[in-house]
Parts: structure tokens; C-alpha cells; sequence
């Protein structure tokens, strides 16, 4: 048995869920380990000094509980498969060369480095400004933004992010998040496959940047 852990990262809506649900629904063995399931209760969120809730930051998160379920994944990935209520399916001639693929997407896996570590790919989802805004205010969140809140906080938070991000790596795949979902799919599934096809193969894993 083979793994791969892929990683999805990227500005807020810029698409990482929706590329990674595609891609879960084509590649067999495949399943997904969402950041947004690890926020902490909204009483336990720092606030910042323009009082504004500090959700994009590390400790707005239960990082560990997030490492540890990856970990599960990782001893056992057929399992935690059947847990997640996915039947596993025999695509390779033999056991030994099945793959099983974890799809980690969210706007922080770059910046932990004990996650980042453990990604065999890493995929980079960017959209400017005043379209990240617009698809933004179109979404209903719990608690709902306050007023200002993308300008003044999510859009600084994000470049000072990335920039923390690219620091401590610099192989990924960028991707434009203005694509269409079909566009975007089809590239990013190209290229798992091939790594797939690698790893049957017994081929070390290949860094490709597009």
C-alpha cells in the first residue's frame, strides 16, 4: 500500500473546497481532511486591538487534533476511509501498489510546519482582491463579518500570511482561482495521476510546478 497527501491552500474563496470535492469524487481511495472542521468555539478566538475576531491566524485552530487525525490516516488510511463512510476499492493488480490520497485543503496548511511537512503535493489557489471581496460578501458566515472586516483584517491577514508561507516553502503549484472549476479540475488531476502512476510504479515522487 502507497500514500499520497495533497494540499490545497490558498485565499479565502478562492475555490479550495470546491477543487477539492472534485477531485475526491475522481480519484479513487481518495478523501478529505478539511481545515474549517478545526476552528475553536468562538469564545476561544483571540480579538485583536480593533476588536475584530482573529480567525485567520494558527491559534484560531485545534492544530493538533488536525495533525493527529492526519496521523490516523496515515497508519491506516483503509480504514479511516470506512470511518469516513467510503468503501475502498482495488484499482492496482495487487494491494502493495493501491494508492490511497488525502486531500488536506485549507488557508492555513502552508504555515504549519508539521503539516507542510507531510505534503507529498502542494496546490496554491490565488484570486485578486476585488474578487475575493465580491465572492466574500456573497457567503453567510457564523458569526456574520462586521463591517470592514475583509479590508481592514481578512486581506491583510491573507498577504501577511502568504508571505510568512513563502518563506518557509516555495514548491507549489500556484493556481488561478478565476478558472473555471472545469479548468482547474482537469490540470490538478492530470498531475495527481501522474504522481499515482509514479508511486505504482515505484518512481520517487516528482515537484512539478506549472
Amino acid at each position: 500500500m502507497k500514500t499520497l497527501i495533497v494540499g490545497i491552500g490558498g485565499v479565502t474563496n478562492g475555490g479550495k473546497t470546491t477543487l477539492a470535492n472534485s477531485l475526491q469524487e475522481q480519484i479513487p481511495n481518495s478523501c478529505i481532511i478539511a481545515q474549517d472542521s478545526y476552528f475553536k468555539d468562538d469564545c476561544d478566538v483571540p480579538v485583536d486591538s480593533s476588536g475584530f475576531k482573529q480567525y485567520d491566524i494558527l491559534d484560531a485552530l485545534h492544530m493538533q487534533t488536525m495533525i493527529r487525525d492526519v496521523d490516523l490516516w496515515q497508519r491506516d488510511p483503509e480504514s479511516f476511509l470506512r470511518q469516513q463512510g467510503l468503501k475502498p476499492q482495488l484499482i492496482a493488480p495487487s494491494i502493495d501498489k493501491e494508492v490511497f490520497v488525502l486531500i488536506v485543503e485549507g488557508f492555513l496548511i502552508f504555515n504549519h510546519r508539521p503539516l507542510n511537512e507531510l505534503f507529498d503535493k502542494k496546490y496554491f489557489m490565488e484570486i485578486p482582491y476585488d474578487a475575493c471581496k465580491r465572492r466574500r460578501s456573497s457567503r453567510a458566515y457564523m458569526p456574520p463579518d462586521p463591517p470592514g472586516y475583509f479590508s481592514a483584517y481578512v486581506w491583510p491577514m491573507y498577504l501577511k500570511n502568504r508571505e510568512e508561507m513563502e518563506s518557509i516553502e516555495s514548491e507549489f503549484v500556484f493556481l488561478d482561482g478565476l478558472k473555471t472549476k472545469e479548468e482547474l479540475l482537469a490540470a490538478v488531476y492530470e498531475d495527481i495521476c501522474q504522481e499515482i502512476e509514479r508511486l505504482r510504479e515505484n518512481h520517487p515522487i516528482r515537484k512539478v510546478k506549472c
